[in-house]
């Protein structure tokens, strides 16, 4: 997203429902690692005031897990997002690429899995 903030310097800013493309190493554990695509889930005034964006990992790799949300076939992307992965990272040293932007209903679903995480 270009916001009026970083119109000068043409700055893409993640927002929550982007998807991008960005370096989740270092890792440990069963973490998703590597370059991959990424659900966006913090808003864009968050991620531009702090550098930070917090991101849930998406995987190819479908297990039918509880908190799995499965993209739509239209999506450039394919797979599971996998909303009990929350990571807060730096997405400016992790060289978030933006791919596209899901829609209202994705974010919703997204929503309504991480909420009994986190209250």
């Amino acid at each position: 997203m270009v916001t009026e903030s970083n119109r000068e310097t043409n700055i893409y800013i993640p927002d929550r429902g982007d998807i991008v493309y960005l370096n989740f190493d270092p890792t440990k554990g069963h973490e998703q690692r590597g370059k991959r695509p990424a659900f966006t889930v913090s808003p864009a005034g968050y991620n531009s005031r702090t550098s930070l964006a917090l991101f849930m990992p998406i995987t190819s790799q479908q297990k039918g897990y509880p908190f799995e949300v499965i993209l739509p076939e239209i999506m450039k992307i394919s797979g599971v997002i996998l909303t009990d992965q929350i990571k807060s990272l730096d997405w400016q040293a992790r060289n978030a690429e933006f791919v596209e932007k899901a829609s209202q209903n994705l974010i919703e679903e997204v929503q309504a899995k991480i909420e009994p995480l986190i209250f």
